[in-house]
This record gives structure tokens, sequence and C-alpha cells, in this order.
């Protein structure tokens, strides 16, 4: 059994998630009204995960969420708003060391949350066999800056070619395609925080989410590296030293106007479980792009999203990287390519911005 702590000032909330959680059968449930309550838990019911409501009167979920990594260190799930207030505060949670959000039912709360009990019951489950290290991400930061300090010394170089791309006058010599799901933005914060301001290859990021919530995820990014990151949310000619998030609800692809590639926002595709879609992104470059001008990274997540298409890639003279079982929160994504023998290098998350520095370089 799966001994689950349930944390929300709802009353309501709490006797519904109780209700899923212990008719799902492989679950263990104690509740708690407040943080307080929930810190006063962690000794006698010793959770094995944690769903944490982010706005809670007294202790709010993110101070709530820091006690809990100091004195229970443990997979927590935040129960976020889809509001961009809601999704500042859990991208905060998830750099605190959250591996994962699930959006708060909006409108008639016991109508909705039988319609998405299902996907609650999988994404918690999932977390509680989550990899989890408290300053995990932190030390991955700071290896990823050093071993970027290192790089940008030695390997990547401003050239003259990398200045006509930046004005527009060649396109990039290549393409770093990057997908991720649960756990993904903290890894994105380490990865991209290795990246030198002048990348010559574009990064097209795929991370699932919701649209509230990639906006947000992109002006974090862009805060926190030397990279340009901006949110797809329309045509896009892509550049160099530019990071592009996929917009939530829809596939980021890719696609040539006038000579140029454009990154561009699509429809979800109903043929593709997940979004933005990792599978359609990459299968979207290799029309357009030669297989070895890409390079494929598959970070943590749940399911296989983006294990088929670099696997083609791969298999085409590609190159792709899978994050290794362990410092990946989830190895779903990852392990899935690497079953598939599709993955040209597994690596650290810690190693993986210093291995595309070393791909990119002209």
């Amino acid at each position: 059994m799966i001994r689950l702590l349930v944390i929300d000032d709802s009353a309501l909330m709490r006797r519904l998630m109780t209700e899923i959680f212990t008719q799902a059968g492989d679950f263990e449930v104690a509740v708690a009204r407040n943080g307080a309550e929930a810190l006063a838990r962690l000794g006698d019911f010793s959770p094995q995960v944690i769903t944490l409501d982010v706005q809670m009167p007294d202790m709010d979920g993110l101070v709530c969420l820091d006690k809990i990594m100091v004195l229970h260190p443990c997979p927590v799930v935040m129960v976020s708003s889809l509001t961009q207030e809601g999704a500042e505060e859990t991208l905060e949670a998830l750099a605190l060391g959250a591996v994962d959000f699930l959006p708060k039912p909006r409108g008639a709360l016991s109508l909705e949350i039988d319609r998405i009990a299902p996907e609650l019951v999988t994404r918690v489950r999932a977390a509680a066999g989550a990899h989890v290290a408290r300053s995990h991400r932190l030390q991955d930061r700071l290896r990823a800056k050093k071993s970027a300090l290192a790089q940008s010394a030695s390997v990547i170089r401003p050239t003259r070619r990398m200045n006509l791309v930046a004005e527009g006058h060649d396109p990039p010599a290549g393409l770093v395609l990057l997908g991720c799901s649960t756990g993904g933005p903290p890894a994105l914060d380490v990865v991209l925080s290795g990246l030198p301001a002048e990348c010559p290859w574009p990064v097209l990021i795929s991370q699932h989410m919701p649209s509230a919530f990639t906006g947000p995820l992109a002006r974090r990014l862009d805060r926190l590296t030397s990279l340009k990151v901006v949110e797809v949310d329309r045509a896009m000619p892509l550049r160099p030293g530019y990071a592009y998030v996929g917009r939530g609800d829809t596939d980021l692809i890719l696609s040539r106007r006038q000579g140029h590639l454009v990154a561009l926002p699509a429809p979800a595709s109903s043929d593709h479980l997940w979004h933005p879609s990792v599978d359609r992104m990459v299968e979207s470059a290799m029309k357009l792009v030669a297989p070895e001008c890409l390079l494929g990274v598959l970070l943590t997540g749940m399911g296989t999203d983006g294990a088929a298409a670099m696997a083609r890639l791969k298999e085409a003279g590609g190159h792709t990287i899978a994050e290794a079982e362990s410092s990946a929160v989830v190895w779903g994504m990852p392990g899935a390519l690497v079953q598939r023998s599709g993955a040209s290098q597994i690596l650290d998350l810690s190693e993986v911005a210093s291995a595309i520095c070393q791909a990119v370089a002209p």
C-alpha cells in the first residue's frame, strides 16, 4: 500500500480525494487541514507521497513544502489552480523539490473531479516512485554552471558564422530538440543554465504542461539562464542563442517560410497522447532538417512520448541523449528511448549541458 497524505484546507476536496484514492485499492490515505497539521503527521504517518494545495491560509503551500523537504523529503505533488498566479507558485514549488503538479478542478468540484480522477491516481502513483533528494537539483545546477564556464572558454566561441546567423543571413547549423514531462521544469533549469548565451543551435522544448503554465515557465527560464527563452505563441523564426518553449495544449512544430525555419504552435494532434508532443516536434524537424544536424534530448517524464521519434532520429544518423535513471525523477520517457536502443548517450542530468555544448560546437 502507498501511504498518501492529502493536505488541503477544503473539507470537500479532502473527502473527494480520500474517496478516489481509497477506491484505487493500493493507497492508504491520511489527511491534513493545514500546514501545521501536515507537519505533525509526517512523523506518525510517514507518507510515501503527498498532495499539497498551493494556496492555504496561515502556512501557504510553498512554506509547507520547504519544511517538508527538510523534515521528511518525499515526493510531493502540488495541486494548483490554472491561473497565472497559480502557475508562478507551482513553478517555484517544482524548483523547491516538488516532483509534479495537478490542476485544481474548476467549476462544480464534485463533478469535475470525477472526470480527472484516473489522471490523478496515475500521476500520484507515478510520483510515489519518483527519486527525491532535497538538494539534488541545486547540486545539479551548480555542477552545470561550473561545467558551462569551462565549456565557454574552451569549446563555444563566437564566430563570424554565428554573427551572420544572428542577423538572419544564414539558417542555424542545427537544432536541439528537448522533451520532458514530470520533473521537467527543474531539469530544464539545470540544462539551460549550463548553455552559453551564444549557443549556436536554437533549442526547442516540448514540456508537457497546460497553456496557463508554459508562459510563466518560459519567463522563469529567461530570468534564470543566459539564453533568450520565449513561449511559442505564434510563428517565430529560429535564432541561435534562443530557446523556444512549446505552448501548452498545442504542439510545437517546425515549418519553412520564405526560406527560413520557423517554430509555430499547431492544434494538439489527436494522434498523440501528451502535449506539447515531443514525438510530433521531432517528426516535423526531421522533415526539414538533415538528421545529422539534429540533437534530440529526452529528460525525465512519465510515459513514452519522444522515444519513438528520437529512436528513428538516431537510426537515420542523428544524435540523441537520454537522461540516466539515476538522476531522472521519473525514468519513463528516457527509459523508453533506452529500451528502444535509441539513445546515443545516457547521461546524468548534470552532464547533459556539457554534452550539448560539445555536440553543437562549430
